[in-house]
């Protein structure tokens, strides 16, 4: 008897973070835009933000391959239940740097797994705490003229030298900061139905 063909995997996102994050399984995949509003809706909280836009963004994708298995995420930067998002502009990034300097800042990383045709469909949550360094301005112009980690999360770049921002970090997933949290995407994928690392 035959073995059925793995379903096909889609990133839905455009992040070349998470692009390069996900090669790291080993697994062959597309990518595709998810083309969704990320505005956040009245009194929403950055946590149950970075869940909806993740979810939301693998449906997106789903409906339009139905047979695939699509991996959404999303990633919002939660200053005191303030959502931040990416700065897009240097002025933006200087004042989000500000604002979350000698603070801890709790970075709320979603990552969503759906399936149209076995109705398969989860999302997880991987917070990660940063605590920022007391930065002087000065600090803060550098890194940003190096680095324009103007489409980050609350303008940190953590894979780069946005590290030396922090003083501290506490995660139980290494790669959520980056923004795909790999354990939990390994485990949502081995629930779709895909293997990892060969059959069981």
């Amino acid at each position: 008897m035959s073995v059925p063909a793995p379903r096909p995997l889609i990133l839905g996102s455009t992040s070349a973070y998470r692009r390069e994050l996900l090669q790291r399984l080993r697994l062959p995949f597309e990518v595709a835009s998810p083309e969704v509003d990320e505005t956040p809706q009245p009194g929403e909280n950055p946590r149950d933000l970075a869940l909806r836009l993740a979810l939301a963004k693998a449906r997106a994708v789903a409906a339009r391959h139905p047979a695939a298995v699509v991996i959404g995420s999303d990633q919002v930067a939660d200053l005191g239940g303030e959502p931040l998002g990416k700065p897009g502009t240097h002025a933006r990034a200087v004042v989000q740097l500000r604002r979350m300097r000698g603070r801890t800042v709790i970075f709320q990383t979603a990552v969503a797994v759906v399936c149209v045709e076995t109705g398969f469909e989860k999302v997880e949550l991987a917070p990660v705490r940063v605590r920022f360094r007391d930065l002087t301005d000065a600090e803060i112009e550098s890194y940003l003229r190096t680095e324009t980690p103007y489409d980050c999360a609350g303008s940190a770049k953590s894979e780069g030298l946005g590290i030396a921002l922090l003083d501290t970090i506490e995660s139980d997933d290494p790669t959520a900061l980056v923004g795909l949290p790999l354990i939990r995407t390994a485990r949502l994928l081995r629930a779709a139905g895909l293997s990892l690392l060969g059959a069981a």
